[in-house]
């Protein structure tokens, strides 16, 4: 069955009149998810013929992902300079009437405000070309915030954005481009994609902007998906963006950006998690379905032990997903040295502290692996690791140990291997692939 993505309600709430307002609408469209694009049929694509800096046509039908920003607008202007059809569409994912303090204060929101969706439909305006608001806040709950909350829960660390691209803004927003005739989805995201022709495959690349490459994050992504991307930034820097959106007087041209989880706005996530698995941090009165599926969700971490690596009690903490990997403040510890969290074992519901030295491992194992500079590792791998996204890449050997499983050893220790986090692999400035570290095996 489908799922009409209309939402009457909320741009009511914005105090607009039912949409139909210059350049921008709702859309009314039953939407099936797909199990495989390839595998349906409905736009398997020859990747060989489709070289997006070798087009064999002047012109393509784009769809153009926009946040209200300088980056995703700045991308479609280039797009729309370049001569091709571009229409824009803001994914609703978050109500921002349910970013609550303690207090009962409303949070500022960090998407899909009213600000932002403003913002993008000046953009549009400006630029010249039709805009629409998606509403995929069930899509988004379901397969970001839910899953978001369960590792926690679970005394793990997770990264909600790597979730997000890889199962709304790619997987949901390509399959519902495609079905109303777009050749392609384009974002502002850092990366650059190209065709290798000695492999046969497309290949994910960092992007020139070491300080902005946002890659790491996109390591889920597919052969199909990648063959109907495009991610005009790829090429600048963000000052040369930054540049490039005053030269057009794009609206947004010096407007800030938020690096906090967009439905944690206080970065205060423990607090988050809390008031989501008792109440679902819902603004109506919640579906008989959503609050069944929350309550599928871990119970809430009671207080526990705090232990060394030898078993000694040392404290106890207030619950386990209030701490993570490699913390050190907040632990209320009087023992006279510096002591970090090295484990977290929720099954004992105990938080694992050590010396700095006992921070850093050299192995991990990781699961659900995704390759695409290569088509399965079949074989041991020398390549370039990052545990996270803020860690430089450092030298490893990645080898296969099961079905979507690999073993990762590094030439030197790294610190806080973090299990929910990605191990993303790289070849120079190629993407590998990638997976979800399951666990790390510490110095201690």
């Amino acid at each position: 069955m489908g799922r009409a993505f209309r939402d009457s309600r909320w741009w009511a709430s914005l105090g607009f009149p039912q949409p139909g307002f210059p350049w921008s609408r709702t859309v009314d469209v039953e939407f099936d998810h797909l199990s495989s694009p390839r595998a349906s049929g409905e736009f398997a694509i020859d990747a060989r013929k489709v070289d997006i800096f070798r087009r064999t046509k002047t012109e393509m039908k784009v769809a153009v992902a926009m946040s209200g920003g300088v980056d995703s607008s700045t991308a479609a202007a280039l797009l729309k300079q370049q001569g091709h059809d571009v229409v824009g569409f803001m994914l609703k994912l978050w109500n921002e009437r349910r970013n609550v303090g303690p207090n009962g204060e409303f949070l500022p929101a960090r998407c899909c405000s009213i600000e932002d969706v403003m913002d993008a439909r000046r953009v549009a305006a400006h630029l010249g070309f039709p805009f629409y608001v998606l509403n995929m806040e069930e899509e988004f709950e379901r397969r970001v915030v839910l899953p978001y909350v369960r590792e926690y829960l679970r005394g793990r660390t997770p990264i909600p954005c790597v979730a997000c691209n890889t199962h709304v803004k790619f997987r949901s927003l390509l399959e519902y481009a495609a079905r109303l005739g777009f050749e392609r989805v384009a974002t502002g995201h850092y990366a650059r994609i190209e065709w290798d022709e000695a492999t046969g495959r497309w290949l994910l690349k960092r992007g020139v902007d070491a300080h902005r490459d946002q890659s790491y994050f996109l390591f889920e992504l597919k052969q199909d998906q990648l063959a109907r991307m495009l991610f005009p930034l790829g090429h600048l820097t963000k000052q040369e963006v930054r540049r490039i959106a005053a030269t057009l007087n794009i609206p947004v041209a010096e407007k800030d950006e938020s690096r906090e989880v967009c439905f944690v706005p206080d970065g205060h996530y423990a607090e988050f998690v809390e008031e989501y698995r008792r109440t679902g941090k819902r603004v109506e009165p919640e579906p008989d379905a959503w609050r069944a599926e929350r309550e599928t969700l871990p119970s809430l971490p009671s207080e526990g032990e705090i232990v060394t690596t030898t078993g000694e009690v040392i404290g106890h903490h207030r619950g386990i997903h209030r701490y993570t990997i490699g913390q050190r403040r907040g632990l209320n510890l009087a023992v006279g040295r510096p002591l970090y969290v090295i484990r977290i074992d929720g099954q004992r519901n105990r938080v694992v502290v050590g010396s700095r030295q006992q921070l850093y491992g050299r192995v991990l194992r990781a699961e659900r692996t995704n390759w695409i500079s290569i088509p399965a590792l079949t074989d041991s791998l020398r390549v370039s690791a990052k545990v996270r996204y803020r860690h430089p890449a450092a030298s490893a050997t990645v080898e296969p140990i099961g079905e979507d499983r690999v073993r990762v050893t590094f030439d030197e220790p790294q610190p806080a291997i973090t299990p929910g986090q990605a191990v993303v692999f790289y070849q120079d400035d190629v993407v590998v692939g990638g997976g979800w570290i399951c666990d790390g095996q510490s110095e201690s």
